[in-house]
């Protein structure tokens, strides 16, 4: 079983749903990556699966996760599936992508760390959030065609005798 499908494995249960015993130990490890790089304003992920998991101070299949999270705001791109042991990660993070996806996926106590003021100051994080929220795809369902509706395809009949029918 790979890293990644191990990584699934602990965080979620068989219906996808999280497993708290296992992100309450895994969130406060992957917020204080956060708050070293936004601290020091190092956008760089340089070394083997194994090495980041030792800097880190987390196992394996945490790094995984980590680098799976964040792998829409490297600039490199980054198939956490396909990662092993011994593969080498070199790349940096975009802050302000990295910032828009935890917009994206609602991570506010990411996105309210104080260390973000050392990257962006309040109105450019205000602005990034507008944008992201902006940006959201917003699906828009039509009118729902009634059985007895003419057919939509313009043939005369009713819709459940023409496009309609089972």
């Amino acid at each position: 079983m790979s890293l990644y499908e191990n990584w699934v494995r602990n965080a979620y249960d068989h219906n996808g749903n999280v497993i708290k015993k296992f992100w309450d130990v895994h969130m406060p490890l992957e917020q204080k990556i956060y708050e070293d790089m936004l601290t020091t304003k190092n956008a760089e992920i340089s070394g083997t699966v194994s090495e980041l998991a030792e800097k880190y101070g987390m196992g394996l299949e945490s790094v995984i996760g980590f680098l799976d999270g964040i792998s829409g705001a490297l600039d490199v791109e980054l198939d956490a599936s396909e990662l092993a042991e011994d593969s080498k990660v070199d790349a940096k993070v975009d802050f302000e992508t990295l910032y828009k996806k935890m917009v994206e996926y609602d991570a506010k106590h990411l996105m309210a760390l104080p260390e973000w003021d050392n990257v962006f100051d309040a109105n450019e994080r205000d602005r990034l959030y507008k944008e992201q929220k902006s940006s959201a795809t917003v699906v828009r369902e039509g009118d729902k065609i009634g059985r007895n509706d003419p057919c939509v395809c313009g043939s005369g009949k009713k819709y459940k005798k023409c496009c309609g029918a089972a």
